[in-house]
């Protein structure tokens, strides 16, 4: 038979000789187990088609330069340092250590490995990881693998305490007593944690362009203001007065500020109380003056009050005139400046200005005597509140007069910008004259016209509250204030006054008519016609009173006697009716005569006692309580027409009736 024999490196089934034609050769693999090949130590076997060869493992490499062998004696494999390659097979600053067939990448203190490659390490940076390394005295400055803790600027490290690049302390440096500050002359220097500052001293102010307690402060000695005097008036008293005031102005120094700021409210003063020739000008220069007094004394008083030293103040003048200044650090408290008749209350946020860290100035200036000069002075009222007024009294409102209530005032702070302050000024203003019925009470300022006059205005401020002497205004800027009341008038409608008159008219009538008839008739006269007599007599003698006199309200006297008097008469009718109705009750119930002649006894005795005693009383202890109110039943003469013409009617239909 016929027998195959299998080529180097393949064998069959059945041995490297078979006769099956069926079978057939397969591949050796002389790498696998069991394997007689042995390429030496560092090298991997390589099995291929009928054969197989050897190579140096991974992180080694021929000596020979023979990158395949057959057998161990041929092995010239050696480790393969991987950290002399180039490019470096570790990136950026991590470090190469080699080792027996491979290696591995090292990241140094202070540094890691990034997350997208791990073979690459960066910085890390201590002062921003959270992790604080530094004491607080000090500040971290981050380096490449490590940081530093070093004293912030104005700081030194402690005597005897570690000053190594992480554990360093640190303490404030003391500029001034070492003299290492930089502060003008013109200032004084403070101490501040990790710094200085400079300080305008007192009474100086920063020069312009400067701002107090900085490092570069520099400061000038506080100044006198300019006040110019008012074009075109000629008094020889307003001339006294500034000349006076420049005088001051001469001699002032922050040291004298007291001094001058007395003599300043006393020469105003003076000035208020011996006015001169100023009662003699017009109307509109005394305005014009009054413009000048007000603002020209406030811009002064606000400019010399920055060289007080803190503290609370008060001047007053012979004449009246009180000066109240609160100097302090701003803080979160309210101001309260309370005066003999007024009262003023805001907050330091009003007060002080944002850019400044100096000293806070409030002021409040009463003037008594300054309403002399304020006679026709026109009151101009904010659209709301003359919408509001008009609405009230149907459009039929107009102003006949209006009056001072309190004194004067002005009301300054340090910031100059006062037109639209954080939150409003409340004053609560004392005065001695009630607001009558048609009396409005105006919380006012002084406006400054642009022809250096002025006018009494009412735009941002608003009466929160009123009692019979008091008022509290609140105003959302600062200015010249006072408390002002106008008297309106109601202007009446032509139809209402023509039927008030010819319907008065009338009853007149008819009720002489029925006093005559009562009076002549002897025939008609018994005790109820004597009841009636009294009660035409009452009603006649009212709507006579009323009918003339009921506008007589320029005298308060008179106004109150009138008053009174209708009180009683309209009191009196009302008793006589009662005694009327009491007569015909008790007529109707006993029909005898002798019980009649009772009654009539009894009425003659009680009558005139009753039907005018009563009234009496009432209207004394009326005007005890309270002699205003008499007149308030009275100020329309809408209503008492419509009660008159009600008992008109009765008191002429009502004798007739009894008649039959």
């Amino acid at each position: 038979g016929t027998a195959c024999r299998c080529a180097p490196g393949f064998i069959s089934f059945s041995g490297e000789i078979f006769t099956d034609p069926l079978e057939s050769c397969d591949g050796i693999n002389e790498c696998g187990p069991p394997s007689p090949v042995y390429c030496g130590s560092s090298a991997d076997c390589q099995n291929t088609e009928g054969g197989y060869y050897c190579t140096c493992s991974p992180g080694y490499e021929p000596v020979s330069g023979a990158m395949i062998f057959r057998n161990e004696s041929e092995n010239t494999c050696r480790d393969v340092d991987e950290c002399q390659h180039r490019p470096r097979v570790c990136k950026g600053l991590s470090v190469c250590i080699n080792t027996e067939g491979s290696y591995t990448c090292q990241r140094p203190p202070g540094l890691e490995f990034s997350p997208e490659d791990p073979r690459h390490c960066t910085d890390v940076n201590e002062c921003t990881s959270g992790k604080k390394p530094c004491h607080s005295s000090t500040h971290c400055l981050n380096s490449m693998g490590s940081y530093e803790c070093r004293c912030r600027s104005g700081w030194k490290p402690i005597h005897g305490s570690p000053n190594g690049p992480h554990n360093t302390v640190c303490e404030d440096v003391d500029e001034c007593s070492s003299r290492q500050h930089q502060c003008h002359n013109s200032t004084v220097y403070v101490n501040t944690v990790g710094s200085y500052t400079c300080h305008c001293r007192q009474g100086w102010e920063p020069k312009p362009g400067f701002w107090d307690k900085q490092m570069n402060t520099i400061c000038k000695e506080i100044s006198f203001p300019t006040w110019t005097a008012p074009s075109g008036i000629k008094s020889q008293a307003l001339s006294h007065f500034l000349n006076r005031i420049q005088d001051l102005g001469r001699n002032f120094s922050s040291a004298s500020v007291l001094n001058t700021v007395q003599d300043l409210v006393q020469e105003t003063g003076d000035l208020l109380e011996t006015p001169g020739d100023l009662k003699t000008l017009p109307f509109s220069e005394q305005h014009f003056v009054v413009t000048n007094l007000l603002f020209g004394l406030e811009n002064v008083l606000r400019g010399v009050s920055k060289a007080l030293p803190k503290g609370s103040f008060t001047f007053n003048s012979s004449a009246g005139i009180e000066l109240s200044l609160e100097v302090q650090v701003p803080s979160y408290r309210n101001i309260t400046l309370i005066q003999k008749q007024t009262k003023m209350m805001l907050t330091w946020d009003t007060v002080h200005d944002s850019g400044d860290s100096g000293l806070a100035v409030v002021g409040l200036l009463s003037t008594p005597g300054m309403d002399r000069f304020l006679a026709e002075a026109p009151l101009v009222l904010d659209a709301e509140e003359l919408t509001t007024l008009r609405e009230i009294h149907r459009g039929l409102l107009q102003e006949t007069s209006h009056i001072l209530l309190s004194d004067v005032i002005s009301a300054f702070i340090t910031n100059k910008d006062t037109e639209n302050l954080r939150s409003p000024v409340t004053f609560v203003f004392q005065h001695s004259v009630t607001p009558g019925p048609r009396e409005k009470v105006h919380c006012v300022y002084w406006e400054h016209g642009q022809n250096g006059s002025g006018h009494w205005d009412t735009r941002g401020c608003w009466v929160t509250s009123t009692r019979d002497n008091s008022t509290t205004c609140q105003c959302s800027h600062l200015s010249i204030f006072a408390v002002l009341m106008a008297h309106y008038s109601v202007q009446e409608d032509p139809a209402l006054t023509v039927i008030t008159y010819v319907g008065l008219s009338l009853s007149l009538l008819c009720l002489l008519l029925v006093v005559l008839t009562f009076l002549l008739c002897k025939a008609i006269q018994n005790t109820s016609t004597s009841l009636h007599l009294q009660l035409s007599l009452c009603l006649f003698l009212a709507h006579l009173l009323f009918l003339t006199a009921i506008d007589r309200t320029e005298s308060k006297v008179l106004c109150a006697i009138i008053a009174g008097a209708l009180h009683y008469l309209y009191l009196a009718s009302f008793t006589w009716m009662l005694l009327v109705g009491l007569h015909l009750f008790l007529s109707a119930r006993n029909l005898t005569v002798v019980n009649y002649s009772g009654i009539n006894r009894f009425m003659k005795k009680a009558m005139f006692p009753v039907g005018y005693g009563v009234p009496a009383v009432i209207v004394a202890i009326s005007a005890h309580n309270h002699l205003t109110l008499l007149f308030s039943a009275f100020n329309t003469r809408l209503t008492v027409f419509a009660f008159l013409l009600t008992y008109a009617t009765y008191i002429v239909g009502l004798p007739l009736w009894l008649s039959w």
